[in-house]
């Protein structure tokens, strides 16, 4: 084996070492940012944003580990608009024991498959809902939080009840549940 041989394996081993290294962390990053949430209709794979978001995708990943959302409603349906769950109560007054968020508006836009924070009229009272778009919402865009975006199953998430027509605040009779949401990374 010349020297020239050699040298080029050692470069070769090494560049293919430094791209497994490299690229480990990226993918754990993508796993511990990945969030499975099943419907009677199927799986929805949801990327999390904690680069625009981090309080706030922080609180929502401790609410999964603890299975909070685990059984609870989709308590506002609006078609065309978006699918609102998150509320233990089940009808949009509720949330979860952990302390209110300030808000972390972004140039984000709502489009179809956006995850945002829901809120009440005070922008830092997010907590633990969430609604997933079901089409462009751009009057939404700068006055709620984008926390993630469904990589797949939106046909999944179309399948979600709606509310009747004229239903106030859209809100859902006998709505679809969250049967599971877990992380990825570990999910069963």
């Amino acid at each position: 084996m010349t020297h020239r041989t050699l040298h080029r394996r050692t470069a070769f081993l090494s560049l293919a070492l430094a791209a497994m290294i490299g690229f480990a962390p990226v993918a754990r990053a993508a796993d511990d940012n990945t969030v499975y949430l099943d419907t009677k209709d199927g799986r929805v794979t949801i990327e999390l944003r904690p680069d625009l978001a981090p309080q706030h995708v922080a609180q929502l990943k401790t609410l999964i580990k603890k299975g909070f959302y685990d059984g609870l409603k989709f308590h506002r349906v609006m078609d065309g608009f978006m699918a609102q769950t998150g509320d233990p109560k089940g009808n949009g007054t509720g949330g979860s024991s952990l302390p209110n968020i300030p808000a972390e508006f972004s140039q984000s836009p709502f489009r179809r498959g956006t995850l945002g924070m829901a809120r009440s009229s005070d922008p830092n009272s997010a907590n633990s809902q969430f609604f997933i778009c079901l089409g462009d919402a751009p009057f939404l865009n700068g006055q709620y939080t984008v926390i993630g975006l469904v990589s797949s199953g939106m046909e999944v998430v179309d399948k979600i009840k709606k509310a009747a027509a004229g239903a106030p605040g859209g809100a859902v009779q006998n709505p679809d549940k969250i049967v599971k949401m877990q992380m990825a990374q570990g999910a069963k």
